[in-house]
C-alpha cells in the first residue's frame, strides 16, 4: 500500500439524513426537464418518483441533518486533506435502483464512503471512486450511487492503475433517438433540488475554474437521461429500471438542445449517449441501462 493509500484509507462521511415530501419529487422531475405532459412525475395523485431522485443525496445540502452550507461528499474530504493544486472534476457516475423510491414522504439514511483509488500517471490525475447506499428510515436500501472523480494533479504516487471501462454502444444508428431542451435556467432549478456548489450559481467561482459560466449540474444530465430513457422503453413504469451509468464527457451550459440516443442491445439492455444538439458533442457517453 502506498503513502497516498495509506492516508485516505476508510475515508467517509458520517451517517446524514434527507428527508423529502412530494414537493421535492415534482421538484426534481421538473429539474431534471418533466413537463405537463408528464404529471406522473409532477402531480402529487398517484404521483411516481424519477428513480434518479435517489441520487440527491450524493451532493445534498437541503433538507439534510446534519447541516452543511455545501455538500460535503467524499471528494470534498480529499481536496481538504491533500489541497490540490486544482479541483476534481466527475468522470463517471453509476446507479442502482433496488427498490420504488416511495413517494409521498419519506427520508433517505446515508454516507458516502471511499472505495478504491487509482492511479492515472503523472500529469493525468488521480481518480477516487465512493458509494452511497441510500436506505430508508426502516433500514431497507432503496439504491446505491457510485461516483468516480478524477483529481488532474494528483496522479504518479505509483499506486493501482485504472482500466479503461468497454462501450456498449454499437457501430450503428441508435434505435431511438428522444429530443429535448436544457432550459435557460435549469442549472438554477435544479439547484434547488440540493446541490448548492457555487459554480452552478456564481459566474465569477465557475470563471475562476475556467469556464465560460455557471453551468449545469453533472447529474441533471443524468436525470434528464434516466427520464428520456425511461420514456422510450418503459414509460409510464419507472420501477422497472435496474441499474445506469454513464460517463461524464463534456460540460453542460444552459439553455441548449439535446438528444438522447439509445440501442436496445439485448433484452432489459440499452446502451445510450446524451449529445449537444447543437455540436453533435457528447455530454454523457458510454451511458449503460438495465432494467426488468
Amino acid at each position: 500500500m502506498t503513502e497516498r493509500e495509506t492516508q485516505l484509507q476508510g475515508l467517509a462521511t458520517e451517517w446524514r439524513t434527507m428527508a423529502y415530501t412530494w414537493r421535492d419529487c415534482a421538484l426534481y422531475a421538473l429539474a431534471v426537464g418533466a413537463t405537463g405532459e408528464e404529471p406522473q412525475y409532477t402531480y402529487e395523485k398517484d404521483m411516481q418518483v424519477i428513480p434518479t431522485f435517489g441520487v440527491l443525496p450524493y451532493w445534498g445540502a437541503v433538507n439534510v441533518t446534519p447541516q452543511f452550507p455545501r455538500p460535503r461528499a467524499v471528494p470534498v474530504l480529499v481536496e481538504e486533506l491533500l489541497q490540490p493544486a486544482q479541483s476534481y472534476v466527475n468522470l463517471d457516475y453509476e446507479f442502482l435502483y433496488h427498490r420504488p423510491i416511495p413517494a409521498g414522504k419519506g427520508s433517505f439514511v446515508y454516507r458516502d464512503v471511499l472505495t478504491d483509488l487509482f492511479d492515472r500517471g503523472e500529469g493525468r490525475g488521480m481518480a477516487v471512486r465512493s458509494q452511497v447506499e441510500v436506505f430508508d428510515e426502516g433500514g431497507v436500501l432503496l439504491c446505491t450511487n457510485r461516483c468516480t472523480t478524477l483529481f488532474p494533479t494528483l496522479g504518479g504516487y505509483g499506486g493501482q492503475p485504472m482500466d479503461r471501462r468497454a462501450s456498449r454502444i454499437p457501430d450503428r444508428a441508435p434505435d431511438f433517438v428522444a429530443r429535448d431542451h436544457i432550459g435557460a435556467a435549469q442549472h438554477l432549478l435544479y439547484r434547488l433540488t440540493g446541490d448548492t456548489n457555487l459554480v452552478h450559481v456564481d459566474r465569477a467561482v465557475a470563471e475562476s475554474r475556467g469556464l465560460q459560466g455557471p453551468f449545469v449540474h453533472d447529474l441533471c444530465a443524468f436525470g434528464y437521461a434516466c427520464r428520456l430513457a425511461i420514456g422510450q422503453r418503459f414509460p409510464g413504469q419507472p420501477e422497472r429500471l435496474r441499474r445506469m451509468y454513464g460517463a461524464m464527457k463534456t460540460v453542460l451550459y444552459p439553455d441548449t438542445p439535446v438528444e438522447l440516443h439509445l440501442w436496445q442491445t439485448g433484452p432489459g439492455q440499452g446502451a445510450f449517449r446524451l449529445v449537444n444538439a447543437a455540436t453533435g458533442q457528447a455530454i454523457l457517453d458510454r451511458g449503460e441501462l438495465d432494467w426488468d
